[in-house]
């Protein structure tokens, strides 16, 4: 018996298809094709119905993939643990992250681990929405956490707090003119996460203040899309000083009320429950707070 096979029809039904999950393995659709395939014939069932747009499991398929893909889980678990106690850096490292921080933060560092450990693959999944580490199958979820999560069996660990601060073109503030009070940066049009709460500040007297967002000219869950969109002139911008950091030196943005602290942005690693960490995952969050310090020391 090929468990490799009861593992592939796995990987294809987590991610909707054979097609995208070719794509995530780096294997020829072909290859899933026929491993699927040939657990149909072993088991003398058909697990997947194929049309031309989508997949559909069977009962028989959605009652094996229940009860199969928690036991891979387990097992690539295991194979980790394995690994922590050996304390090698190699296998796939696993995280998911919004863009603005993975694109800034966990790219470089994860960049600078593989030239370091060649045995090391690293696969980064850039995604706003929260999920479990657990259930997706992550090594590392990195989030933005406003508000506690409710228990879910996961390890929740601070790693950073980065300085934010607001934004916007030259050519929009020729139209509004440059905001010297909250009142006056409250007529410009804004730019925001789906999830924005009111973007809080704390005036040079201390006071903690608070700019409503619900009229955003933008809502997008991608930071590179609103940084477009306030080169563009459309809007202002809330986002972490080195997201920016090109553009303001460039001079095609202007932070604003720079006598203001933003509320920093806190980020949060959320890892599995278990109780041996694998070693590429203590290795790559000891470089990201490296990374963290030498950018604190470079400002």
């Amino acid at each position: 018996m090929d468990w490799r096979d009861w593992e592939l029809f796995c990987e294809v039904v987590q991610h909707g298809g054979f097609s995208a999950a070719a794509r995530v393995l780096g294997h020829p659709k072909s290859t899933l094709s026929a491993a699927v395939q040939r657990l149909e014939s072993n088991l003398g069932l058909r697990l997947i119905e194929r049309t031309t747009r989508h997949l559909r499991l069977t009962d028989a398929g959605d009652t094996i993939y229940q009860r199969v893909k928690p036991l891979f889980i387990a097992l690539h678990n295991t194979h980790g643990e394995a690994l922590a106690m050996s304390g090698a850096i190699s296998g796939t490292l696993r995280i998911k992250s919004p863009y603005e921080f993975g694109a800034h933060h966990a790219g470089p560092v994860a960049c600078a681990l593989m030239e370091r450990y060649p045995d090391l693959t690293v696969r980064i999944d850039v995604e706003h929405d929260i999920v479990s580490p657990v259930a997706e199958n992550y090594d590392i979820v990195f989030a933005m956490l406003e508000a506690p999560l409710p228990p879910t069996g996961i390890v929740i660990r601070r790693v950073s707090s980065l300085e934010r601060g607001l934004y916007a073109a030259p050519a929009l503030l020729e139209k509004f003119g440059e905001p010297r009070t909250l009142e006056q940066l409250a007529r410009l049009p804004v730019l925001t996460g789906p999830s924005d709460a009111p973007w809080a500040l704390t005036t040079p007297e201390g006071v903690s203040e608070h700019l409503a967002v619900q009229k955003a000219r933008l809502v997008s869950s991608n930071a590179d899309i609103r940084l477009q969109a306030a080169l563009a002139g459309l809007g202002v911008l809330r986002v972490t000083a080195s997201f920016t950091a090109a553009a303001v030196a460039s001079g095609l943005l202007r932070r604003l009320l720079p006598d203001h602290v933003c509320e920093p942005l806190n980020v949060h690693a959320l890892l599995p429950a278990r109780q041996f960490v694998p070693a590429k995952v203590r290795c790559f969050l000891d470089a990201l707070e490296a990374h963290g310090r030498a950018a604190e020391d470079a400002r």
